[in-house]
Order: C-alpha cells, then sequence, then structure tokens
C-alpha cells in the first residue's frame, strides 16, 4: 500500500515501524494526505495482523508531529461543519481500529508532540521520549480558540482524572518529558534514539496483549467519578467560574469542560463523539479563525523576525547598564538576569539600587519556595544584577537602557552621561513611553545607536516590548534592539516613531473613551463592567487609576506645551477634561494618592468613589442592557479606529505586530485575534458603516479618512 506522508517497514521479527516524514516540510501536520493515510495505516495493520508483534511510532523529523494544518483550518466556513465532524470520526476510527487490534503500539517520542500530535502519540499504549527538558508535549488548542477534538481530551481525562486534566486542557498547560512521567504520560525517557527504541522494544515483548487503560477490565477513572461527593460540589460551580473570568467570549474552555463532564458519564465511543461535535462547532468559528491568526500565524512572524531589519548577524549584548532603579529598571534588570544576561543598576543613590536588586530577590524567593529554582541558581541570579551608584561602572556595556522619570531634561542628561562611558558603537534606548525618540536623540552623540525599548509593567510578567525607530536609528541598531528582546525572552513589535508610539497611543483612547462616557453622565459602574464583558482585563477608569490620573495629566500638559512651541493648538478631548477635573478640582489622583475614581480604603477592597454619581452620572435611561452593548462596541471600535490610523500614517508597518502589540500591549482582548483582526472579523464594510454612525454620535475620535479605509483595503488579508 502506498503511503504519501509516512513510511510502513514490517521487519521479519514482526515488527512495524510506521516513520511520519510529511514531504518537503519541517514538521508533521495534519494535513489531508496524512488523514488518508492514517486511514489506509488502520487497513494495512489489519491485513498484516496475523505476522505483526508489535508496532513502533516514530517520526523523521526533529519532532514528532506539529498537530492541525491550521491554514486549512482559516478557509472552513459555516457550511463546512457537517463534513468536519465526518472527518474527525473518519479519523478517529481509524485511532481506535488501531489502538483495539490487539497488538502493542508504542510511541517513540524524540521532539514535540503538540495538539494533534499528542493525540497521535496518545494512540499508542506506551510512550517513550528523549529525557530533554526542551522537548513541549501537550494540548494548547484552547490557546486558538479550539479544543482537542481527536480523543484528546477523553483520553487526558481518563488518564489524569476529572480534576487533574483541567490545567492540560482548559488552560492549555504544557509538560516537558519529566513532567510527563510524573504525571504517568509517558512509560519512560531515554537518553538516546536507541535507547528508546530498545525501550520501545522491550514493551512489545513484555506486553504482547496491550490495551488501553479505560479498555481493561475493572477500570475506574483516576479521582473518582463525576457523582462522587468530592467531585460533585467543584463541578457543579465550575461554569459559573468559568463565566465569571471568560464572560462567555472564549467558547472552546466552556466546550472542553462540557467535553470532559459529559464525557465521563459515558463509555469511551460516546464521549469521543461528543468532542467531535464540538471541535466542528469551534473549528468553523470566527474566534478560532481570529485566534489562530494572531497566536498562531501572527505570533510566528514575530519570532522569525519578519519585522527585523536583514543582512545582520545575529545579536546579545554582553553587559547591560540600566538607568533608574525604580520599579520599570528594577524589573528590566530581572528580566536580564533571569536570562542569564549580566547587568549594571544604576540610580543616584546606592540604597534605591540596592532594593531594585532586592525586587529580582523577592521574586526569585517565590520560586525558590514553589521549588521551581534551588538557592545556588537563586545566587546566580542575583550576582548578574550589580547595583550601583557611581557612573563608571557603566564601562564596558555595550546595551544601556534608561529607565528614568518622562522628563526631557533628565532623559538628556542621563543620555549623555552614559554614552561617554559606555562601549563605542553600542546601543543606547529610552524606556519612553510616550515621548518621541527622535526629540530624545536629540541628545545623543550617536543618533544612529538610538532606540526606543518601551517594556511594560509589571516587566516579569508582561511580555511584550515596543521597539521605537526614530528618524536616525540604523537598521543595525534596529536588529540588535529585535534580537535582545528576544534574548530576554519577549515578544518585540517595532513601531515607527511618533507621539505615544502605537501602544500609548491606543490605550489612552481607551481610557479618555472610558472617561468621556462618565462625562456624558454614563454611570462608572456600567462602564467598567462592559469593558470587562467585552473581554477588557480592567475596566478604563480603574486602569487609569492604577497608571496614575496625575501622570495623565502629566502627558496632556506636555502635549498641550509641545503643540505651541510647533504654533500649533491642542485640542482637549472629552475623556481629557474630565481627568483633569479628578486631578485639579477634586485633588483625586490615583490609587498612589489614596483616591482616583475609585476610594482605597485601608481595608477592604477597593470601590467606586461615591462623588462620582454628584458630579457626573445621571439617571439611567433606556434599556440597561441594550446600553451595555454600545459600550462594548465604542470601547472596542475606539481602539481599531487608533490602531488603524497608525497603520495608514506607517507608525505601524504590520498586521501582526498591530494584533500582538494590541493583545499583549494594551489587553485588547484575545478573541478578536487583535485590533486589526477585529476590523476584518467585523467585515470592513460593516467597520465602516458603525465607524460612521459612532463618529456622528460620538465624536471624530471614530472617524476614518478615506486615506485609513483604503488602508484598511490594502491590508486585508
Amino acid at each position: 500500500m502506498a503511503f504519501s506522508t509516512l513510511r510502513y517497514e514490517l521487519n521479519s521479527q514482526g515488527i512495524v515501524t510506521v516513520t511520519f516524514d510529511e514531504p518537503d516540510s519541517p514538521v508533521n501536520t495534519m494535513k489531508p494526505e496524512w488523514h488518508a493515510d492514517m486511514l489506509a495505516l488502520a487497513d494495512q495493520l489489519q491485513a498484516d495482523q496475523d505476522a505483526l508483534k508489535g508496532v513502533l511510532l516514530t517520526s523523521a523529523k526533529s519532532t514528532f508531529f506539529a498537530g492541525a494544518d491550521l491554514r486549512g483550518v482559516l478557509k472552513l466556513q459555516a457550511s463546512d461543519a457537517a463534513q468536519t465532524f465526518a472527518g474527525i470520526e473518519a479519523l478517529k476510527k481509524a485511532f481506535r481500529r488501531i489502538e483495539t487490534m490487539g497488538k502493542p503500539v508504542v510511541a517513540l517520542l524524540q521532539g514535540a508532540a503538540l495538539g494533534g500530535g499528542w493525540e497521535l502519540a496518545l494512540v499508542a499504549h506506551a510512550r517513550f521520549a528523549l529525557d530533554k527538558p526542551n522537548i513541549s508535549f501537550g494540548l494548547p488548542e484552547v490557546t486558538l480558540g479550539l479544543i482537542p477534538g481527536a480523543t484528546g481530551i477523553t483520553k487526558m481525562t481518563r488518564l489524569l482524572g476529572l480534576m487533574a486534566a483541567q490545567p492540560y486542557l482548559m488552560e492549555g498547560k504544557l509538560f516537558n518529558p519529566s513532567e510527563a512521567l510524573s504525571l504517568g504520560l509517558v512509560d519512560g525517557l531515554g537518553n538516546s534514539p536507541e535507547h528508546l527504541l530498545a525501550l520501545g522494544m522491550a514493551y512489545i515483548h513484555d506486553n504482547p496483549l496491550a490495551q488501553q487503560a479505560w479498555d481493561r477490565k475493572g477500570y475506574k477513572m483516576p479521582g473518582g467519578s463525576v457523582n462522587s461527593p468530592a467531585l460533585a460540589a467543584g463541578l457543579a460551580v465550575a461554569p459559573a467560574m468559568l463565566f465569571h473570568k471568560a464572560h462567555g467570549l472564549y467558547p472552546a474552555a466552556q466546550a472542553v469542560l462540557e467535553s470532559m463532564v459529559e464525557g465521563a458519564q459515558v463509555d469511551y465511543d460516546t464521549a469521543t463523539r461528543i468532542e467531535s461535535r464540538k471541535l466542528a462547532k469551534l473549528v468553523v468559528g470566527q474566534t478560532a479563525k481570529n485566534m489562530i491568526t494572531a497566536f498562531f500565524f501572527n505570533l510566528n512572524a514575530i519570532k522569525a523576525g519578519q519585522s527585523r531589519p536583514s543582512g545582520f548577524a545575529p545579536w546579545k549584548p554582553n553587559k547591560v547598564g540600566i538607568l533608574g532603579a525604580g520599579m520599570m529598571g528594577a524589573g528590566i534588570a530581572y528580566a536580564n538576569a533571569i536570562k542569564g544576561i549580566p547587568c549594571v543598576l544604576r540610580d543616584i543613590d546606592l540604597e534605591k539600587a540596592q532594593r531594585g536588586r532586592e525586587y529580582t530577590r523577592q521574586l526569585t524567593d517565590k520560586r525558590v519556595a514553589q521549588n521551581r529554582m534551588s538557592e545556588a541558581k537563586q545566587a546566580q541570579v542575583l550576582s548578574l544584577i550589580h547595583p550601583c551608584e557611581q557612573l563608571q561602572d557603566l564601562s564596558g556595556c555595550d546595551l544601556v537602557i534608561e529607565a528614568v522619570f518622562e522628563n526631557r531634561a533628565l532623559k538628556a542628561q542621563v543620555t549623555q552621561e552614559a554614552e561617554m562611558r559606555m562601549v563605542a558603537g553600542g546601543v543606547f534606548a529610552s524606556n519612553t513611553s510616550t515621548l518621541p525618540i527622535s526629540g530624545l536623540a536629540q541628545a545623543s552623540a550617536r543618533p544612529a545607536q538610538f532606540v526606543g525599548l518601551h517594556f511594560f509593567s509589571p516587566v516579569d510578567k508582561m511580555r511584550l516590548v515596543e521597539i521605537i525607530r526614530g528618524e536616525k536609528t540604523s537598521d543595525e541598531t534596529l536588529a540588535r534592539a529585535y534580537d535582545y528582546v528576544l534574548a530576554i525572552g519577549k515578544t518585540p513589535i517595532v513601531v515607527n516613531d511618533s507621539r505615544g508610539f502605537f501602544t500609548s497611543r491606543v490605550f489612552g483612547t481607551y481610557v479618555m473613551e472610558g472617561a468621556a462616557m462618565l462625562g456624558e453622565g454614563i454611570p462608572a459602574a456600567l462602564i467598567e463592567h462592559a469593558a470587562l464583558a467585552a473581554g477588557m482585563p480592567v475596566g478604563p477608569l480603574a486602569v487609569m487609576d492604577e497608571t496614575s490620573l496625575s501622570l495623565s495629566v502629566h502627558v496632556i500638559e506636555q502635549t498641550r506645551a509641545d503643540f505651541a512651541a510647533e504654533g500649533k493648538t491642542y485640542i482637549t478631548s472629552a475623556g481629557e477634561r474630565i481627568v483633569e477635573r479628578m486631578v485639579h478640582e477634586f485633588k483625586r489622583s490615583g490609587r498612589a494618592a489614596g483616591a482616583g475614581f475609585y476610594d482605597f480604603p485601608p481595608t477592604g477592597p477597593k470601590r467606586l468613589w461615591t462623588g462620582l454619581k454628584q458630579h457626573f452620572e445621571k439617571p439611567l435611561m433606556g434599556d440597561p442592557q441594550a446600553l451595555q452593548l454600545a459600550i462594548k462596541q465604542r470601547l472596542l471600535y475606539r481602539q481599531a479606529v487608533e490602531t488603524a490610523r497608525c497603520l495608514q500614517e506607517n507608525v505601524l508597518t504590520s498586521s501582526h505586530d498591530a494584533n500582538i502589540g494590541s493583545i499583549l500591549g494594551i489587553g485588547f482582548p484575545a478573541w478578536t485575534g487583535g485590533a486589526l483582526q477585529f476590523v476584518y472579523a467585523e467585515g470592513l464594510p460593516k467597520f465602516v458603516e458603525h465607524c460612521q454612525r459612532l463618529s456622528a454620535q460620538h465624536g471624530e475620535g471614530f472617524a476614518l479618512s478615506p486615506a485609513v479605509i483604503e488602508c484598511l483595503e490594502k491590508h486585508a488579508p
């Protein structure tokens, strides 16, 4: 029998080796040809059954199997659901025939097995993996808006139990070979491919009548059944907890939970059919397309360096200088040290610099307490951070990052002081979040080596770094900045210089639209709840309190002064006027001052300031549910419009930077696939129509110029 994506070899000892080897591809995927091969493989194994003693599943690639063909998923329409269901069921029947033919099947995992790849590995009665900590296994489908629909939910639930399987199914948590061994998901670890083969052959010899655990007589699900008292109470509240967290915006997580619980109450074949139905519905839906676009294709484009200037050798700094040991500087120091990069943490006061290093101690103390880091490793990490107050300690730094207060004069001073001492040809970066890089670079003696590196707070948790290219930033400097961000395990996006760049500019529209709504009389609680219901991580009023209302006023005043210096008049927006009133009239500057849109009592949770009702809110008119939908649309559309403007103005140059930057930088809802994908998922004609209505009702912030519409058409997928 001829196969196109695998090789079938039956030796004289009765051992079949199935080697997955998709032609002209670095990985194996579940493309249509592979589906056909799996059906044919089941037939061939059955035909050779009398001569068979066992089957080895292996791969000719560096990984075992990569999973589904996601490009094919993006092409599916709602009308394809029935055909998709039939295809999934046919594949599962082939899987079932292979694992119930009465012969031992062993998977030899020399590399990663993710998604459908791990489901393929689960067809085997035993799995043996190379003992390498960087190999990943698991089912991350939920992070792409999908579910493991090729028996993954059913099998993982039956192998681990309902509660223990949840992190790996509902959160897409991955695990390495040693973790898989401790979970009982692999049967042994090998130190070489030859060792894996020996382990597999030994298993076949010792288990001639191998069966899956759930096919054995007397099987009981680990952790108890759905109806057991230990599980019943937790499962009763699980749907409510999920809705509270996801607001019904992520149907895949709901489908996983339903498949687990429903499948645990029926026989194996019925359970896998439940999976198939739910996957067939999800895979043709828009949420999956959005999340696949962002978290697979866009993220991979960034990792592949599509926004990095080509022609320059990979670069990693030998020593990083960090100017300013506040929360941001301390966080940047941690990001370097945890990845093994030596850094100097400099402040004007040695005690402040030392406190900055203590931040890394606090973070690593948690890891040590959780047995995720040894005390020796912690000491090594801390040794990489050198706190100091002397400028000469910056000697030898080939990258210096300033993280001082947003003040041009101060930034100019530290730039000039540091450049005199750092390595010639090194890179100087500003961590500014709003001030144009080209203006800051005027203080530099070498503006070609000056770039913006906008980190997000808290640095240890926020994955994004916005790289800002100034007017004179060289391609080599930009490439080095890109490599550095990847070296510290962050996700880089590249933007061109402008006021607020991309993320701060779009973030500003979100919070100011929320403030403008408050000024219109809309109740603050409704604004905040609608934002969360739309999928934003924090309401606009709450997040302004966290970032400081007084800082927002400082940015407004600085922008107003800059416009005046250029002979222009800055038009203050409705939201900005509300923020200025909060600070100047009501003396409420945000969380740090103990009072903003919210009150922050010494004990108990924060609560909305009662003065908002007195000074801003009006009696609610109309249907509250309709008003909530309108608020959600305004908050998302306002950010999407500003993103489109950034693209048209060449602040952004790619859709992947726009989508990933909006999700990771400002918390634009992941279910949308990012701010630009949101536009295209809405449909460009519909988006333009809604913007026309919104601009008529709520101002120029929603207006789309012909140039912006033309740009959106040009970048449409």
